[in-house]
C-alpha cells in the first residue's frame, strides 16, 4: 500500500509495529492516517483510542481482515472514519483516501477552485480558464497543496516536508524549482497570477493579491 500511494505522488510514511504507530503519530501531522487493526506490539485498536484520547483528529481509515459486525462498530465507536476489509479494490482505497484527505482540510467538496483555476481532488484534472493543464504526480501535490491554504503564506520546509516527508531533507532549492515548474504551467500563460512570492516566509496562492 504505501508503495502504491507514493506511486500515486503521495508521501508516506510507514510503520511496521504498533511501537512505531504511536511515536510516528505522536511526533507527526498528517493528513490522513490508514492503520491496520492487527499490528505487532500494540494493536490498531487501541492506538487509535488513545489518539483520540489525545485529541488528535487525524481522519483514520481502518484496514483490517476483520469482518465481524462488532470489531467494525468497534472501530467506528473509537472514532474511526472510514473503515475497508481486505481483500479491496486498490482503486476503491484510494478513492477513500482522498476523501479522508478532503475531509481533513475542510474541503468535502471534489473541487476547490483559486480565480479561474479548478482542481478536481478526485480525478486530479486541472483546469485554468477551461483549458486543461497537465501536472505531473509531484506537481499536482504541491498545487493542491497551495491551493486548498488558499490565502496562507506556506514556508519553504513546510512545502519541503509535504511533498519528500519526514525523513527527506530537499533543499529549499528543490522546493524553487517545482514551484517554477508550477508557474510555468498555471501562471505563465496567463496575465493574472496565482503562485506569489513572499520574501523571507515562502510562498502564497491567491487571486486576489499582488506578488510581494
Amino acid at each position: 500500500m504505501a508503495e502504491g500511494l507514493r506511486e500515486e505522488g503521495y508521501q508516506v510514511d510507514l510503520a511496521t509495529d504498533g511501537p512505531d504507530a504511536e511515536k510516528q503519530l505522536k511526533g507527526n501531522q498528517y493528513q490522513a492516517v490508514i492503520l491496520d487493526l492487527i499490528l505487532p506490539g500494540k494493536e490498531g485498536l487501541a492506538l487509535l483510542k488513545e489518539m483520540r484520547q489525545r485529541g488528535d483528529q487525524t481522519p483514520v481509515m481502518c484496514v483490517t481482515a476483520r469482518d465481524a459486525l462488532d470489531d467494525r462498530v468497534q472501530g467506528l465507536d473509537l472514532g474511526a472514519d472510514d473503515y475497508l476489509i481486505k481483500p479491496f479494490a486498490w482503486d476503491e482505497l484510494l478513492a477513500r483516501v482522498r476523501a479522508l484527505i478532503r475531509r481533513e482540510r475542510g474541503h468535502p467538496r471534489a473541487k476547490v477552485a483559486v480565480g479561474d483555476l479548478e482542481i478536481d481532488l478526485v480525478s486530479r484534472q486541472v483546469t485554468r480558464g477551461g483549458k486543461s493543464i497537465h501536472l505531473t504526480a509531484r506537481e499536482f501535490m504541491l498545487l493542491q497543496y497551495l491551493a486548498t491554504r488558499e490565502g496562507q503564506v506556506v514556508s519553504r520546509s513546510e512545502i519541503s516536508k509535504h511533498l519528500y516527508g519526514q525523513d527527506d531533507e530537499a533543499s529549499s532549492n528543490v522546493v524553487d524549482v517545482y514551484i517554477g515548474y508550477l508557474r510555468n504551467k498555471i501562471d505563465k500563460p496567463y496575465d493574472k497570477k496565482l503562485i506569489h512570492t513572499r520574501r523571507g516566509a515562502g510562498y502564497q496562492m491567491s487571486a486576489s493579491m499582488d506578488e510581494g
